[in-house]
């Protein structure tokens, strides 16, 4: 499992880190699905803490979008 980063640390990665970031969170979400589908899941907490994480980077991500545009 990996940390959560603070918005701050997030903040300094470049774009194609945010986007890889993203993928490993999302693969590790849908690991955190099927243990919870198969009742093996330890850390209930942890499900939430990757949601919000992802949508922390999508924000990061759009907010520079618009800087850009």
């Amino acid at each position: 499992m990996s940390d959560i980063k603070k918005a701050k640390e997030l903040r300094g990665m470049s774009d194609a880190e945010l986007n890889e970031r993203i993928d490993e969170l999302a693969a590790e979400g849908m690991k955190l699905r099927f243990q919870q589908a198969t009742m093996q899941l330890t850390t209930t907490a942890r499900p939430t803490q990757v949601r919000r994480e992802i949508a922390r980077i999508k924000t990061i991500l759009a907010a520079r979008a618009v800087q850009g545009a």
